[in-house]
């Protein structure tokens, strides 16, 4: 049976988040296990950001941050192993509460300039232009960038509140 072919390396952004233990530290092995799966290398980590809880607010403040990457990996593969990461960090998608407390989530926010959408993935994602924790990590290592069918993400983080969204650690940025 023949293998299938590697697609063209593609560009394509990972949202981070977390805010069950030391998400911080979660963050960073989190960077390092994403950046070690085959067929991705990271281009650009924005700084760590901590942000309110999107949902129930009694539950700690959340810790973000965006990769950039290229990928040879078509997008549902590369969303089978960021829930494969998810994973190893002790995350159990379908328990709990909707935006409830949890040990790491990983977004596909962008593949390339695609707009894609079936029962497993949507990309942009599509909370990306109402979301502070992800319009301003995202806007820090990719300030011109276009989102598909959104337009200029300058334009869409000018018209995001912070809500409170703080920066608190550089990361180097690729």
């Amino acid at each position: 049976m023949p293998q299938p072919q590697p697609l063209e390396p593609v560009l394509a952004y990972i949202g981070f988040g977390g805010n069950l233990g030391d998400p911080v530290e979660r963050l960073r092995a989190a960077r390092r296990e994403v950046a070690a799966i085959p067929g991705v290398r990271e281009t650009a980590f924005s700084s760590l950001y901590q942000s309110a809880p999107m949902g129930p607010q009694d539950q700690p403040e959340y810790v973000n941050a965006v990769m950039a990457i290229t990928t040879s990996l078509a997008p549902l593969e590369l969303l089978r192993e960021l829930q494969a990461v998810e994973a190893r960090f002790g995350r159990v998608r379908g328990v709990g509460e909707r935006w409830g407390p949890r040990t790491l989530d990983l977004d596909l926010l962008l593949y390339g300039q695609q707009a894609l959408a079936c029962d497993r993935l949507a990309v942009p994602h599509p909370g990306l232009a109402e979301r502070e924790f992800v319009l301003y990590p995202l806007l820090e290592i990719a300030p011109g960038l276009e989102i598909p069918g959104l337009g200029p993400l300058s334009e869409l983080a000018r018209h995001c509140p912070l809500r409170g969204l703080t920066r608190i650690e550089e990361e180097r940025h690729g």
